[in-house]
């Protein structure tokens, strides 16, 4: 496969060898007919002036002398009223080619043919120079003849358009008018064109392939850098900083680049982290429960209920990640399936509270419920009530001292949101857009007293992703948090007084 630049070089190349072909068949084939076609739209197009003129009763015989010049015709006006005709006036266009010699028999079978054809005739003359006579002043008869041979041999193909017409003027009076005019270009401008058109050909060539090297060099080489960077990103290298610049879509490929190298960075530390944080998290609890079954085996009196207790919880808590950890694989494959179904999102988290009434007796937690209705919603249960225990557990891992966990219900004819706040230390804003990503802690210490696997946050994620539900945290360092999510409103009602403030 070819490099781009090459690719680029045969481009512009190809191009040019289109374009010269094009002119060589325009200037073979094409150059000739449509010269003559021009001329002759053109000598019809002037006699219709004059003629126009002439019906009117308008002397044409002042601008006849100015077409005949500019334009290379002989015109003539004969008056045709009577049965002989004569000429009034003309203006003849001298070339050697005699487009100009007509004579008077020659102006009666111009005029018959005319009146046959409803008064317009138009006929192609080819020339015959032997039968011409020209004559030579201030030459010799030698010079004469070389310069008459010369004269033939440029214009022995010529051709000549002749227009006859019968014109009826407003006095009842009758014209006619004759124009002849060269309508064939002659050897000599060909000639001149087709060196022209050597010489342009050559340099065209020449252009052509010194724009080729510079255009497919400007375009190609910022790509070659990217490149070239881009096999230092597939090392792991990100310190390179992509900067090509040349063209607009270099620069914003850079750009982006930019960015994918900066994620790299981040995901490559994130999962370092991961390793860091899942070894530490299986062997934390599989050492404890080593542990404490050897001190069992080989102690006498230690096998108690209360080392039987650890090794019960370590074992929860070992089931707990990898249970998280199937349930965020299934997730993120698409393998699980929503069982969607109306439910009462208001009733629901008045249940989940009832769970935490023994976390409230025995820590002192105030963990508080906030409804203004009671909202119904369309989605799966049991994966919005994960939601809830996720979001109520993290607030309840990280409040402050006052230990106070609350939960707000708003709810619009439409949606319906829910906010858990907690008073607790808060998260900073350039840490808060990872709070979603798997293993991701704020708390980089790992620290026994707080209950999590680092996983519920993104399982949290993807659950509403599936219900296309809009969610977030706002958070503020020393203020606390509060994650919210909004799930679409299929109906609701008012709630008594006595049961707006659940605890």
């Amino acid at each position: 496969m070819l490099p781009l630049r090459y690719k680029l070089s045969i481009y512009f190349i190809g191009f040019a060898a289109a374009m010269l072909v094009l002119l060589w068949v325009f200037q073979t084939f094409f150059l000739e007919p449509c010269y003559t076609l021009i001329k002759q739209n053109q000598v019809r197009s002037y006699a219709e002036k004059i003629t126009e003129a002439i019906k009117h009763g308008e002397s044409a015989s002042s601008s006849i002398g100015d077409l005949s010049k500019r334009n290379e015709m002989s015109v003539y006006v004969f008056n045709s009223s009577d049965s002989i005709i004569t000429k009034l006036y003309s203006s003849e266009y001298n070339n050697p080619s005699g487009a100009h010699d007509i004579s008077m028999h020659d102006v009666y079978a111009y005029y018959r043919l005319a009146n046959e054809q409803n008064g317009i005739y138009t006929s192609t003359i080819k020339n015959d120079f032997s039968k011409k006579e020209i004559s030579f002043r201030r030459s010799t008869d030698d010079e004469a003849h070389h310069l008459k041979a010369a004269v033939s041999d440029v214009y022995d193909k010529a051709e000549n358009m002749l227009y006859a017409e019968i014109i009826k003027t407003d006095s009842d009076s009758e014209r006619f008018v004759l124009i002849t005019a060269l309508i064939t270009p002659v050897r000599t401008v060909i000639s001149t064109l087709h060196m022209q058109l050597i010489i342009v050909s050559a340099l065209f060539v020449v252009f052509s392939f010194v724009l080729a090297f510079i255009v497919s060099r400007r375009i190609s080489r910022p790509l070659g850098e990217i490149n070239d960077g881009v096999k230092e990103l597939a090392r792991q290298n990100y310190d390179h900083e992509f900067n090509s610049a040349g063209y607009l879509e270099a620069k914003e490929l850079s750009d982006t680049l930019n960015v994918t190298r900066s994620e790299l960075r981040k995901a490559d530390a994130l999962k370092r982290e991961l390793i860091a944080n899942i070894s530490h998290d299986l062997r934390t609890p599989l050492t404890m429960i080593t542990g404490y079954a050897e001190v069992m085996r080989d102690l006498p009196g230690e096998n108690t209920p209360e080392n039987v207790q650890v090794i019960i919880d370590e074992a929860n808590r070992l089931t707990s990640l990898v249970n998280d950890m199937l349930d965020l694989s299934k997730l993120q494959s698409g393998a699980l399936e929503l069982e969607r179904s109306e439910f009462c999102l208001t009733d629901a988290i008045s249940e989940i509270f009832i769970r935490y009434a023994k976390l409230r007796e025995q820590e002192g937690y105030d963990i508080t419920f906030k409804p203004d209705k009671r909202a119904y919603v369309y989605a799966d249960e049991i994966k919005i009530s994960q939601v809830i225990y996720n979001f109520i557990n993290n607030a309840i891992n990280h409040c402050g001292e006052d230990k106070a966990v609350i939960v707000t219900q708003k709810t619009t004819d439409r949606r319906v949101r829910i906010e858990v706040t907690d008073h607790g230390d808060g998260i900073s804003r350039d840490k808060l857009k990872y709070i979603w990503d798997r293993y991701y802690k704020v708390d980089k210490s790992h620290k026994r007293g707080v209950i999590g696997t680092g996983l519920g946050l993104s399982i949290v994620k993807n659950i509403l992703d599936l219900h296309g539900a809009r969610y977030g945290a706002n958070s503020k360092e020393g203020s606390g948090s509060t994650f919210w999510f909004e799930l679409d409103c299929t109906r609701h009602e008012s709630i008594p007084k006595e049961k707006k403030s659940a605890r």
